[in-house]
């Protein structure tokens, strides 16, 4: 689809790479032009780059010296952990450095009196919840990768999953950071303590998308396992009906861990995937999960039932173990993937509306794909409103990858549109960069990229993503002229 040209490696990034291999370890340096094809996108296959040189760092120490490194030539770096994230966040530079933190992997033991984990970036997702769960205790935030995903790219994206309506966002759950910044310098962010005084650094850090510094360390937050866990799986003849199921249980002031939906196009992709039985003719399905204490659990559970059958659901069936339940989620999290079963290629987007929208967003997003012959299979998280449509094409077919990516751009506006925002958890990464344009005004962009450059003043870190355009640290929008030019010898600007 969408290629990213490629400039040349230039003399200085050569001569970094020799530098690097002194430094870290040749071994560790690669610059031969197959190896670093396997690092040339993200999860978002979309857009490819390849790098000019990958440094696969094993510690702190190789990293800081990489970007000290990186610093002293000018030359760009990008940080990688599993290369899962959706919106090119971790593409790379051309001409620049790729930082892969998969091999910091080194997971702490667990603070079970304090509820928290010390990990580094490349530790996997689900790897803290393993290790908690003997002492009672979870990591909440659970994105459908997360077998997969790392840490350290979830700090990045700021990562949600199912259970962020209740819980919250990767924001929520990391207490402190240590960060290498763009110069090289390591500093720490927030600590072991719930609070810190002062600006919140580290809530400015997670979800920055690398483009403030690379985190090597990470403090995290635990919650205890609740005493009682209910699913339940709801079948609905139409999306309007499921979607304002979800809107009146919220009403009726319940919180539930999770709820999911599925479209109809979804549901047969999983089943085509993984066989997870859902009510035959539904045209929508809830995955409803509630959490806490036995007594609220179980009454919560009979709202929830009342509410659905009021709004028309034909079937409805509770989890009796903790089997049924892994065969509940299995359908909704093997989802993404299993539209693959169902067409050659699709487009992941992500974006979010106000819950009480969803009916109407739904059936536009219905009409717009109609009006381009394509389809688009529904599955997100419905209980904060962050849909993840997935518009099908076959990419044999003349045309139809442009109509697909201007239609999944199209959905972008309608969020927008609709008082909502271009990426619930996915990041803006490199595709969505000229989205943001219509989301904040120029003034809005001008104070981020304040932001930015008191982190990165050179713009070294992870460059080319969310901001819509290439501007630096300091210029202002508008047209310029020779005579109101800034004298660069008068230092910078911010």
């Amino acid at each position: 689809m969408t290629a990213v040209a490629e400039p040349a490696v230039s003399a200085g990034t050569t001569r970094l790479a020799e530098q690097l291999r002194s430094t870290v370890g040749a071994e560790r340096v690669l610059t031969d032009r197959a190896q670093l094809r396997t690092y040339e996108c993200d999860g978002l296959a979309n857009f490819k780059v390849t790098p000019a040189v990958v440094v696969l760092a094993e510690n702190r120490q190789h990293v800081v010296d990489t970007v000290r490194l990186c610093s002293q030539a000018g030359v760009p770096f990008v940080a990688r952990g599993s290369g899962t994230g959706l919106s090119g966040g971790a593409l790379p530079s051309a001409d620049g450095v790729l930082i892969v933190l998969s091999r910091l992997r080194r997971l702490h033991p667990v603070d079970a009196d304090n509820a928290r984990v010390v990990v580094e970036p490349g530790v996997i997702n689900l790897w803290v919840t393993r290790d908690a769960t003997p002492h009672g205790l979870a990591y909440a935030p659970d994105p459908s990768s997360q077998l997969v995903c790392s840490i350290g790219g979830n700090v990045a994206e700021n990562a949600g999953g199912a259970h962020c309506l209740k819980y919250g966002f990767t924001v929520n759950h990391v207490l402190g950071a240590e960060v290498v910044l763009p110069d090289g310098e390591v500093v720490h962010l927030g600590g072991a303590a719930p609070e810190h005084p002062g600006y919140d650094l580290l809530g400015a850090f997670i979800g920055s998308e690398g483009t403030l510094g690379v985190a090597t360390e990470l403090t995290l937050r635990l919650i205890r396992i609740p005493e009682a866990v209910q699913t339940m799986l709801v079948g609905f003849r139409s999306v309007e009906d499921a979607a304002a199921t979800v809107s009146d249980i919220i009403a009726a002031g319940i919180l539930p861990a999770a709820i999911e939906m599925m479209d109809a196009l979804a549901i047969e992709a999983a089943e085509a995937a993984v066989r997870c039985g859902y009510p035959p003719g539904a045209v929508a399905v809830l995955v409803i999960e509630l959490d806490g204490p036995q007594v609220e659990v179980e009454s919560q559970f009979s709202q929830v039932e009342q509410i659905a059958r009021s709004r028309n659901a034909f079937e409805t069936r509770i989890a009796a173990d903790a089997a049924e339940r892994a065969l509940m989620w299995k359908g909704r999290k093997s989802a993404f993937a299993a539209v693959g079963r169902i067409s050659p290629s699709y487009f992941v987007q992500d974006g979010v509306i106000p819950r009480t929208k969803l009916p109407e967003v739904l059936g536009e997003i219905t009409r717009m794909a109609d009006d381009v012959g394509l389809r688009v299979a529904n599955v997100f998280h419905a209980g904060d409103g962050n849909l993840h449509p997935l518009v099908l094409f076959d990419d044999a077919v003349e045309g139809q990858a442009d109509d697909a990516e201007e239609l999944a751009g199209a959905i972008l506006d309608l969020c927008i549109s609709s008082g909502g925002s271009i990426t619930g958890e996915h990041g803006v990464g490199h595709e969505k960069r000229g989205k943001m344009g219509r989301q904040f005004t120029a003034e809005d962009l001008d104070t981020m990229q304040l932001v930015r450059c008191a982190f990165d003043p050179h713009g070294l870190a992870n460059p080319g993503k969310i901001f819509p355009t290439p501007r630096l640290c300091g210029e202002r929008p508008g047209p310029r002229t020779a005579a109101d030019t800034h004298d660069p010898a008068l230092g910078e600007v911010f």
